[in-house]
């Protein structure tokens, strides 16, 4: 089992539209609302895997009734806080050559109870859990310490943590030694502070994140593939893509394809690779299941180029 924990969850509404116009009236060729917030895309990567995943998040408002329901109509067990703000919805703007204008809300205030009662929940979730999966933005009234006390709590309790968040939230979690972080390239250049040119230099940058206690670093670096560091080696994956409808929960789905393929080494890499390959042919933040995977357009290797410059430098 694999639980998730996702303190800002959201409502996503995509829109596909032939072109975006500026102050234009424009016209969707689809309309469809998903279930939305990074740990919330892994639950549903995972279960469209044919894993058992709880959803643990802050829950209110009619948004999060809906949210609920959606989650549960997809087969993700729920487990939620309710909450006396009203959970967020994000709206994205997909057009046909892959671009997407995304417009998040900042979510809403987590009082000093609330923020208990989602830590607690964690502690009373982990048992039995192969992973803690926490991922996503930080509400209003949650500090950046937030997570770092989390992976306390989860390690407590016995169980794995992943982590997917970013900035001083990153940073003050990686001090109680993640099992996993999964930063993209614009994260881990955040987190050593200076720029990424080269799939070298993240290789040196993962390297760092290690030093300041994470176990593992899986960075997704974008049209470049994905590194993984970790106890077993470093190693490199790609996978050749035709065509980009949707960005939206890519990472995510490579998250979950990462951790359902056992959250280390090279193998977990290529289905995570596999993963986030399929997630981008598909529509909106719509999770891929295994019929969407193409292992055999995945390649990895130990040999990993360090002096290939990357398409996107951070």
């Amino acid at each position: 089992m694999i639980v998730t924990v996702t303190p800002n969850p959201s409502l996503d509404r995509t829109y596909e539209v032939p072109s975006l116009a500026r102050g234009e009236v424009l016209r969707a060729t689809v309309d469809r609302v998903d279930p939305g917030g990074k740990g919330v895309n892994v639950s549903r990567a995972v279960e469209a895997a044919g894993h058992r995943t709880v959803a643990l998040l802050p829950l209110g408002g009619p948004e999060g009734v809906l949210l609920a329901r959606l989650l549960v109509q997809q087969g993700i067990e729920v487990a939620g806080v309710e909450i006396s703000g009203r959970t967020r919805v994000n709206i994205s703007v997909a057009e046909p050559d892959g671009t997407l204008t995304k417009i998040n809300a900042a979510g809403p205030q987590i009082s000093v109870a609330e923020s208990e009662a989602l830590l607690e929940s964690v502690r009373t979730h982990s048992a039995g859990a192969c992973w803690i999966a926490c991922c996503g933005s930080l509400p209003r009234g949650l500090a950046p310490s937030w997570y770092a006390e989390l992976v306390s709590r989860a390690h407590r309790a016995g169980a794995k943590v992943a982590l997917d968040t970013s900035g001083p939230s990153l940073l003050a979690a990686l001090r109680q030694c993640p099992e996993v972080v999964k930063p993209n390239a614009e994260e881990l250049a955040e987190a050593v502070g200076r720029p990424l040119a080269t799939i070298g230099d993240a290789v040196k940058a993962a390297d760092e994140l290690r030093t300041m206690g994470a176990r593992a670093v899986l960075a997704s670096l974008g049209a470049d593939g994905q590194l993984l560091v970790d106890d077993t080696g470093t190693y490199y994956g790609h996978a050749e893509v035709d065509t980009v409808r949707s960005n939206v929960g890519a990472g995510d789905a490579s998250l979950a394809g990462f951790l359902v393929a056992g959250g280390a080494g090279e193998a977990a890499l290529a289905s995570a690779v596999a993963h986030g390959a399929a997630a981008v042919q598909l529509p909106g933040s719509v999770m891929p299941a295994p019929t969407d995977l193409k292992p055999s357009a995945v390649l990895t290797t130990a040999d990993v180029p360090l002096d290939r410059l990357l398409k996107e430098p951070a």
